[in-house]
């Protein structure tokens, strides 16, 4: 027989009183779908960051827009904790998104909190594989569209490239916008992503093989006209990625070319 999973531990932070009543509520309300456990309630960042010094926490709802310490300054200290717990932003304003986005918020719910949103979110978080040293850490990057923050899988990324100050992540269906550099990334992903560019960073279990390219086709960083190049095949995709000439050795070693 199954074990029945332990409640979740949860921190209810927002300014307003009725507010901590309603969200407590509905986590009465949603019990059935995910256990909870409220195990303290606090007005503002500094009273909650008290709170997680004295009891174990797995997720916080926190709202954002609070005196003393708002939500987003609260997330950041408490992702500095050895075990930080989940962040769920419950605002009324919906211009936060991508200060929650930053902090790398588990999701983004707008006030009046809808118990089924509520339920979603808390069953990412009951089911999100815990990081561990030799896992890579995240096994997700946070995406923002529209005011909310979304989920993409690492392993369904084939690519990403830096596009500005944001980098873009390709999957089979279609491309996401995150935020962070292609550095923070590899440092997080060594075993799952090699660059091949200085822009891009690629899946190794997405690469279907190379080939050879002609120089001076598609931009590739110290490529002289007519000096022949390598460029990656890639697994559900027509499209291919140069490799810079700088970056060949490292690929060619790591394909075992």
């Amino acid at each position: 027989m199954n074990a029945v999973a332990s409640p979740l531990r949860v921190l209810i932070v927002d300014d307003e009183a009725p507010a901590r009543l309603r969200l407590r509520d509905l986590l009465g309300d949603i019990a059935a779908q995910v256990p909870t456990r409220v195990i303290g309630m606090a007005a503002n960042g500094v009273e909650a960051l008290r709170l997680l010094e004295q009891i174990e926490t797995d997720v916080v709802l926190a709202d954002i827009s609070m005196p003393a310490m708002n939500g987003v300054e609260f997330a950041r200290h408490a992702a500095a904790r050895p075990r930080p717990p989940a962040v769920i932003f419950t605002t009324a304003h919906d211009e936060y998104a991508i200060q929650a986005f930053d902090v790398a918020a588990t999701d983004y719910l707008l006030k009046p909190v809808r118990a089924e949103r509520l339920a979603a979110a808390l069953a990412r978080v009951r089911h999100a594989p815990a990081a561990s040293a030799d896992d890579g850490g995240r096994q997700h990057f946070s995406v923002i569209e529209r005011g909310r923050i979304l989920f993409l899988s690492v392993d369904e990324v084939l690519y990403l490239r830096a596009e500005l100050k944001y980098v873009t992540a390709r999957t089979v269906e279609r491309e996401y916008l995150l935020s962070g550099t292609l550095v923070q990334i590899e440092q997080a992903h060594p075993e799952r992503f090699l660059r091949i560019h200085r822009n891009c960073l690629v899946a190794r279990a997405a690469i279907a093989g190379v080939r050879r390219r002609r120089g001076g086709e598609g931009g590739n960083e110290g490529e002289g006209e007519g000096e022949t190049r390598w460029e990656i095949l890639l697994h559900g995709l027509g499209e291919t990625l140069p490799v810079s000439r700088r970056q060949w050795p490292q690929v060619k070693q790591a394909l075992a070319l």
